[in-house]
């Protein structure tokens, strides 16, 4: 089985004035014991030593995709699986998103982690494109991409908790118009292929996933944001897909983080 996390760790696990909250986010990591971990929110990572020194506390390798504008992106991997291929997307992201190819016994499964443009749709929108793109270019059938994609899930009637939002909030999840809940990042997405796997086993959870304990309560106001989307051969392979709350996940992060467990032996 193998076991994938995404999570947004909020600003590199340290706060304006100096909190450190390294300690929790490993204690949520390592209870979890992903395989895989999609990380975003990584300020400061990209200094030397810094993101090995948090990958050595858990046991993991990391591969890095820096940002131009806002804060990098990592997968980071669990030992003994084999890394085929690691780059960045090259494309100009506000973030970034990272690209790495696994061995695995069902095939090669490329993992794609990114972190959405997070003040306007229209920008969202393309950046699921380039997303798309790098997807169709990848090899095998077994696909997945996860991260925080600032965007609410298509479908849904959103208006009671966009209504709860200051007005500078709520716009970042409205189309021009003012009115329209815009979802086009995460429909594009889907439109390409991908198949949203916590709807699949989530039941009546609605995989909410911001704000927690923490903090983000102007920001956020009970959003789904942060996913994991695989392609249909992958999502085949889904036997488990949850948010992780309770314990040191309420207070690491201002985002709760999504687990999902997938069944790649052969056959």
């Amino acid at each position: 089985m193998l076991r994938v996390m995404t999570w947004n760790i909020r600003t590199g696990g340290r706060d304006r004035g100096g909190r450190d909250r390294w300690h929790l986010l490993v204690e949520v990591i390592t209870a979890q014991r992903p395989d895989v971990l999609l990380a975003q929110e990584l300020r400061g990572f990209d200094r030397p030593g810094v993101l090995d020194d948090f990958a050595a506390q858990l046991g993991m390798r990391p591969y890095l995709a820096r940002s131009r504008l806002g804060q990098p992106v990592a997968v980071l991997v669990r030992p003994p699986l084999r890394t085929l291929a690691a780059s960045p997307v090259r494309r100009p992201f506000h973030h970034a998103a990272a690209r790495v190819v696994l061995a695995t016994d069902a095939g090669p499964l490329t993992v794609l982690c990114t972190h959405l443009q997070p003040y306007a749709g229209g920008w969202r929108r393309v950046e699921a494109g380039w997303l798309a793109g790098a997807l169709r270019r990848a090899p095998g059938r077994l696909a997945l991409l996860g991260g925080d994609l600032n965007t609410l899930a298509p479908g849904g009637d959103h208006t009671e908790r966009l209504g709860r939002l200051a007005p500078a909030y709520r716009r970042r999840h409205l189309r021009c118009d003012g009115r329209t809940v815009d979802s086009r990042a995460v429909a594009r997405l889907l439109a390409a292929g991908l198949v949203d796997l916590h709807p699949l086993v989530g039941g009546a959870d609605e995989g909410l996933t911001a704000p927690t304990r923490l903090d983000g309560g102007q920001e956020f106001s009970g959003m789904r944001l942060d996913y994991l989307l695989g392609t249909p051969a992958l999502a085949e392979r889904l036997r488990d897909c949850r948010v992780v709350r309770g314990a040191a996940a309420d207070i690491a992060s201002d985002h709760y983080p999504v687990l999902a467990d997938l069944d790649l032996t052969a056959g």
